[in-house]
């Protein structure tokens, strides 16, 4: 009886978990692509599609979202498998400073560095006015595609070091040592051996960086002019001009979600046809960086991560020079400060605390027990859970926004602008990647140390809660940190829910922006990528690894 009685707890959180899950995840998913095909006056029709693929400026954004996004991606992979190449295998000066630099470097929110490079290359830049004053050269405006492929590859290719790091300590020396007595040495074993070894490793970094840079809203936002992309097209079908239209922009909700799956079956199609495993019981043995050789390879390595770098350096520094709406003056000042306190920061710093927090504290719950369900108690409706809490990864954020909009924004719940639907945001954004690392964790958990806690006595739930999540505790831990720092910086599905009460940091980094604010937009950067920054430092404090988890 008391048997049955252990089974039935992880039976009700099996059924619990479920509930939340299709409230949550699958009803607002239905309610959008329930409104792409049902008109205002409750016929089923296909005129919103239509209407899309009828009209050349509707689809040239999807066209212009794959040719940005491919070339990120591909930008992406060229600059950071160099970098990761060089820091795995050679003995690279500052390499600690590198690594830590580089994560840094991904880990604010893309718009921000949008912003910096504006007032670095826009029309009237720093740089820009630099060049043409000194020596008559015109380099042109950042604006349009070029921008956006500048800024996001600079922002997303230590996403691909953090994956090849990983990757490329995983290679055994052997099969280096064997390569190099067969012949194959230097810029051919690259690319027969190392490359050929990483590609499962090279796709889900290529993945990463496809999903997060078709997701991007505030970069092409403020850089693309008249290169418009899909998401921004999502949101001005919803805050548009000319008034809403919650049935077109569910529509392009829905062909963003096919998007994006289309690029996850593919990736998961490619990853198939390189099935192998590695363990490096001889880790790869670094050589030390000399020579002409050793020289470039610093060069490149520092000038690409201070050139990611330097847009957040420059927007600190910004916040203290004196303004005047979209022109900053000379002197330096605590100005922009004093204006932020006047519109909003302790508000914008309370909610991104508070929600950053709640947010956090239901993922690590979650994901927790999604984790021990699926790896522990494997069965058809757990592994369903699984394939559900999965489905976020494909979605970018307006689509997540718009889809608890048009689920929670009338009664009987109306969410729409409160604190609620705003956690529930982040929640769904972010949880996907944390029941992954808890997943990964707790897998290289032995069962038999569970086996030996319950045959001395202890209960299964007991179990669970005194031993098998302090074991996870550390794959825990990192994986919250880097979570919360993706939550404070979340703005394409927030973008779409807030309102004044609601606001965020980078939300009114953004507001501020908009409205040409641009000392009051740097006050608000410049405190959010130093919470940023201290995060990620608390969290190499903490992991004393390097084994990023994303």
């Amino acid at each position: 009886m008391a048997k049955h009685k252990k089974f039935e707890v992880w039976t009700v959180i099996s059924i619990l978990m479920l509930a939340i899950f299709l409230l949550f995840m699958v009803y607002p998913m239905f309610g959008l692509l329930k409104q792409s095909v049902i008109s205002p006056d409750g016929r089923f029709t296909f005129e919103q599609f239509g209407k899309f693929f009828s009209r050349s400026n509707y689809t040239v954004t999807i066209l212009n979202s794959a040719k940005s996004t491919i070339s990120v991606t591909l930008l992406s992979l060229a600059l950071g498998i160099p970098f990761a190449y060089f820091y795995c295998f050679y003995r690279l000066k500052g390499s600690k400073l590198l690594f830590v630099v580089s994560i840094l470097c991904c880990m604010s929110a893309p718009f921000i560095g949008a912003y910096s490079w504006i007032m670095l290359l826009g029309r009237g830049g720093v740089i820009t006015a630099f060049m043409k004053n000194t020596f008559g050269i015109n380099i042109g405006s950042i604006y349009g595609l070029k921008g956006i492929l500048l800024v996001q590859s600079l922002k997303f290719f230590p996403l691909v070091f953090i994956y090849m790091n990983g990757a490329f300590k995983n290679i055994d020396n052997t099969l280096m040592e064997a390569s190099a007595n067969m012949g194959c040495t230097g810029v051919s074993r690259l690319f027969k051996i190392v490359m050929a070894l990483s590609m499962p490793t090279i796709l889900a970094a290529a993945l990463m960086v496809f999903m997060q840079a078709f997701a991007d809203f505030g970069t092409p936002m403020l850089l693309g002019e008249g290169f418009q992309t899909f998401p921004v097209l999502i949101y001005n079908q919803y805050l548009g001009e000319n008034g809403q239209d919650y049935n077109f922009a569910a529509t392009l909700a829905v062909i963003a979600v096919v998007v994006t799956a289309v690029a996850f079956f593919i990736q998961k199609w490619g990853t198939s046809k390189f099935k192998f495993s590695m363990n490096a019981l001889h880790p790869v043995e670094k050589k030390p960086a000399k020579g002409l050789a050793g020289f470039l390879m610093h060069l490149y390595c520092y000038l690409l991560v201070a050139i990611a770098f330097m847009p957040q350096l420059y927007i600190i520094y910004l916040s203290f020079r004196k303004s005047s709406g979209a022109i900053f003056t000379e002197g330096y000042s605590l100005g922009n400060y004093q204006a932020a306190m006047r519109k909003l920061l302790m508000r914008s710093i309370k909610n991104t605390v508070f929600m950053g927090v709640v947010a956090l504290a239901i993922i690590i719950v979650i994901a927790v027990l999604i984790a021990y369900l699926v790896v522990r108690r494997s069965n058809v409706i757990n592994n369903g859970l699984d394939t559900i809490a999965m489905l976020p990864y494909i979605m970018p954020g307006a689509v997540i926004g718009l889809a608890l909009l048009i689920a929670f924004g009338k009664q009987p719940f109306a969410l729409t602008g409160t604190l609620t639907i705003m956690i529930l945001s982040l929640v769904i954004r972010r949880l996907p990647y944390t029941i992954r690392s808890a997943t990964a964790t707790l897998m290289q958990i032995s069962l038999s140390i569970e086996e030996a806690s319950i045959s001395l006595g202890a209960s299964k739930m007991k179990t669970f809660v005194k031993v098998t999540i302090p074991m996870m505790a550390n794959g825990i831990l990192s994986g919250a940190i880097l979570s919360w720092v993706a939550i404070i910086t979340e703005i394409s599905s927030s973008i779409i829910l807030y309102n004044n009460k609601s606001i965020t940091l980078t939300l009114s980094t953004y507001m501020a922006i908009v409205r040409g604010n641009y000392g009051m937009a740097a006050a608000f950067a410049a405190i959010t990528t130093v919470v940023t920054i201290a995060s990620l430092l608390l969290y190499l404090a903490v992991s004393k690894s390097e084994d990023v988890q994303l």
